[in-house]
């Protein structure tokens, strides 16, 4: 049963790997030949990633991971497993939750410049 959702698993990030590369590639080969009117030129680009580095969100979503594997160590072991599981997926989100925020203030910072 393990074996049939790890190859699960590998082969819908293969796919879905391979339709952001391939979206991304006809993307810009539309953008290069001038082939798309600025309003979907907008819907395209994410001004986002191009203002705010995505080492910034992976760092703080890493942040968060260790600090729940600190946390897990911390607790005692009946239940450091239960504890562990469940501070990685609120501590990353609370990552991603003070990303937002940084990036957002960051990309207000640079819109008033």
């Amino acid at each position: 049963m393990e074996a049939v959702l790890i190859v699960a698993i590998v082969f819908l990030s293969v796919i879905t790997f391979t339709k952001v590369l391939v979206d991304n590639r006809t993307r810009n080969k539309l953008i290069e030949k001038d082939q798309l009117n600025e309003n979907v030129r907008f819907l395209y680009s994410n001004s986002l990633d191009y203002q705010v580095p995505s080492s910034l969100k992976w760092g703080f979503i890493l942040i968060g991971v260790g600090a729940a594997f600190i946390i897990g160590q911390i607790v005692p072991s009946s239940i450091s497993e239960e504890i562990t599981i469940g501070s990685i997926f609120l501590l990353s989100g609370i990552g991603l939750i003070v990303y937002y925020a940084v990036a957002k203030q960051i990309v207000k910072k640079q819109q008033e410049k």
